[in-house]
């Protein structure tokens, strides 16, 4: 049982809201909505302007790999921190933080007149949202209760799949209209006068909120992370374009010294009673490490492919970039509506079975995408993608929100906010990893073979993955609705296995 500490009354109450609920008004939860609405746009709509940043800025296809993989990396990195900062010093207040750098940088980026300049503000304008985003779910759990948090929520899942259709279609409409001939720039200048207002209008209409109890910060924790992406990220994107100079291979070096490092730190971290950025007790549990075995690839799968999608439709078909952003289209609607249909799914046929269904779907999808483009490539159009994108975009979503559940089975409620905050940050993670390796892939092969061979090799790797995501998904636990739930209840691990892990200082630790 968990220990009288102080630790431990932190680690009940992280993420706790504040009681009783402050009170939202609907104007705050559609500005809190939009807060979170853009930094989540602004992972996909540089997708479909890479190769009118590359042509504009003369930048290399590593850098082009970096502008979006930077900006995943700084984002998961800040994640946590930023939302401990937010129980410690108010949620607003950080909120209102994060706002201020996400739409300085966007202004940066949108005037930066060289690639370099652009990365820089690419990476702050990331760690700028990982401040921003868990703002907005801890406000909504601290000023909401009952049914009307229940609905917030779900406006904040719902976010996510929008984000697709918009980055993609409305970076191709913005791209393309060309505004005083200042090409690609709106895409990042579009943030400052929407994040101005959402600025303005949160000082107002968003209530203050912390925890009483709040976690205390990992700094050492979160650079060593921050540092093993870094080494790890920048050498693949970078070094197949320069020659894999010597800094590159020096560079790959220090990633297992600085993973091994993380480790240390943590396991030192969360003996001391603290709660540290990744709890190595919560990544022993047998729900997370399975399903982290699976979510990693699928979200280094998912975030390769928006990536070479994007480039293969524009430099390939050359459908410009207004054809890049609508070519997306199907997979982001099925996408959207399949994510509504989760829980359903979830309660009748149980989170493990959609899972490997739903990966084999994916799988089926992609090499759809494969058989149009080796027998119509380069002829072909891109609206012949679309039964092969709605397949992949509804597989996508179930598996999604199924290993979401899962991973979190095990985590006992009171860390469940902890949690959460590891699963967003590995999602992220594998979203910035996916363009860094397979987006790396792409790029080569695209040199060597041409753009129709190299989006073909491409897609079989993540078929690939996605069917080994469907053999893997048979050792998840079951997890379905009870009569008259929702969806989350489980029927998970055996009992014996549920006991095998006692709580101290509010982590989680095993017997013997």
């Amino acid at each position: 049982m968990t220990s009288p500490s102080r630790p431990a009354t932190a680690a009940r109450t992280a993420g706790d809201s504040t009681r009783p609920p402050a009170g939202l008004p609907r104007a705050g939860l559609a500005v809190l909505i939009t807060a979170v609405f853009l930094p989540q746009v602004d992972f996909f709509i540089v997708n479909v302007a890479l190769p009118t940043i590359q042509s504009s800025l003369g930048a290399s296809a590593g850098a082009l790999e970096l502008v979006v993989a930077g900006y995943g990396t700084a984002y998961a990195a800040t994640l946590v921190l930023g939302g401990r900062l937010g129980d410690m010093i108010g949620r607003r207040r950080m909120l209102l933080t994060g706002m201020s750098g996400f739409v300085l940088t966007s202004l940066v980026c949108g005037a930066a007149p060289g690639i370099v300049v652009l990365l820089a503000a690419r990476i702050l304008q990331g760690a700028a949202a990982g401040l921003v985003v868990p703002q907005v779910i801890g406000t909504l759990h601290a000023t909401l209760s009952g049914e009307r948090r229940h609905r917030a929520l779900g406006l904040y899942s719902s976010a996510a799949g929008a984000a697709i259709v918009v980055g993609q279609v409305v970076g191709g409409l913005l791209v393309t209209a060309n505004v005083a001939g200042t090409g690609w720039r709106p895409i990042f200048l579009v943030n400052v006068p929407i994040g101005a207002v959402a600025l303005i209008a949160a000082g107002r209409l968003v209530p203050e909120s912390r925890s009483p109890h709040p976690l205390g910060l990992d700094l050492v924790g979160t650079l060593l992370f921050a540092g093993t992406l870094v080494a790890l990220l920048v050498p693949l994107a970078e070094g197949p374009t320069i020659g894999w100079p010597l800094w590159s291979w020096v560079a790959l070096a220090l990633v297992p010294v600085l993973a091994a490092a993380t480790v240390v730190v943590e396991r030192r971290a969360e003996a001391a009673g603290r709660v540290p950025l990744l709890p190595p007790s919560l990544l022993q549990l047998r729900s997370m490490r399975r399903g982290f075995a699976l979510h990693l690839p699928f979200m280094l799968s998912y975030g390769a492919f928006m990536f070479v999608f994007a480039l293969t439709v524009q430099t390939g078909l050359h459908s410009g970039v207004l054809g890049g952003g609508l070519a997306v289209l199907p997979l982001a609607v099925a996408y959207f509506v399949a994510s509504l249909a989760a829980p359903r799914a979830i309660a009748r046929f149980d989170a493990r079975r959609v899972v490997a269904v739903s990966a084999v779907a994916v799988a089926l999808g992609l090499l759809v995408l494969v058989l149009v483009t080796v027998t119509t490539w380069p002829r072909t159009d891109y609206w012949a993608f679309a039964p092969g994108l709605v397949l992949a975009g509804a597989g996508q979503a179930l598996v999604f929100a199924c290993l979401f559940r899962l991973i979190l089975l095990d985590v006992p409620e009171h860390l469940v906010g902890v949690g959460g905050g590891v699963v967003t940050t590995v999602q992220q993670s594998g979203l910035a990893l996916g363009v860094a390796t397979l987006g790396t892939l792409f790029v080569g092969l695209l040199e060597k073979t041409g753009v129709g061979t190299a989006f073909v090799v491409s897609l079989a790797v993540q078929a690939a993955i996605m069917l080994a995501i469907a053999a893997g998904s048979l050792t998840l636990p079951h997890l379905r609705a009870r009569p008259g739930e929702t969806g989350v209840a489980v029927d998970a691990w055996p009992p014996a296995d549920r006991r095998s892990g006692v709580l101290h200082n509010g982590l989680i630790r095993r017997r013997g």
